[in-house]
């Protein structure tokens, strides 16, 4: 059984199994494109405002945020209906608090939490089929050496917070990988950006860091928001 995009139905199995529901139009269509013009122009002036120099503010943290605010009104206009775009837009605005909150470094803590509970919601949004447990292997040899060196330099109060994400991040990316597809690209840019951001905070600063995470971390937000609109085959017995 196959659910089509743009086309004409989406079959009621599919919205059972919690796959993405019905688009107002296929993301193969150029009406997405001039949507997605928003959100480049957004990143654009985020980029060239930023500044090392900058102090924490909150309309530092609104530019920051805007980006991602703007997936969630692009969502919530473009792919109204269903639960997996409702999971996706509340971890956009979960990132959202998580990025402001990382505005003003008290408030790591915070941040990072509200970080998890958008990956506990994506985790939710991706399922758990296709199971694929053959792609822990390599999570897991990519991740004990990486997180095992990072804990020998974190102060004493963060090394619980930090494992704890760790693991939620991880398993995110573990469901990223088995649902394919640009979701797969976006769970993957999405460590690779928390990685290169804790690195530098914790270990040792890294040239041009702001700009690999924050590029890494826009990129993968539009891949799995973009993930709504690919159609998911379903087999049929």
């Amino acid at each position: 059984m196959q659910a089509t995009l743009g086309g004409s139905h989406v079959d009621m199995d599919t919205r059972e199994e919690g796959l993405p529901g019905k688009p107002r139009f296929s993301a193969q269509q150029p009406h997405v494109g001039r949507w997605l013009s928003p959100f480049f122009l957004t990143c654009a002036v985020y980029f060239l405002l930023w500044s090392p120099e900058n102090q924490p503010s909150w309309v530092g943290a609104l530019i920051k945020c805007l980006p991602i605010l703007y997936l969630v009104v692009f969502l919530w206009t473009v792919y109204p209906g269903g639960s997996y775009s409702l999971l996706l837009q509340g971890a956009l605005l979960c990132s959202a608090v998580g990025d402001s909150c990382l505005v003003w470094p008290e408030a790591f803590l915070h941040g990072m939490a509200a970080f998890a509970v958008a990956h506990l919601l994506y985790l939710w949004a991706f399922g758990l089929t296709p199971l694929k447990p053959g792609l822990l292997l390599p999570i897991l040899l990519a991740s004990i050496p990486y997180y095992g060196l990072l804990l020998w330099h974190l102060p004493p109060d963060m090394v619980l917070p930090l494992t704890a994400y760790s693991l939620v991040l991880a398993v995110m990316l573990w469901r990223g990988l088995a649902r394919g597809g640009s979701t797969c690209w976006g769970a993957l840019l999405f460590t690779l950006s928390d990685a290169v951001l804790a690195w530098d905070l914790f270990v040792h600063p890294l040239p041009h860091a702001h700009l690999v995470v924050m590029a890494t971390y826009y990129a993968a937000q539009i891949l799995i928001a973009l993930s709504a609109f690919q159609s998911p085959r379903l087999k049929s017995n």
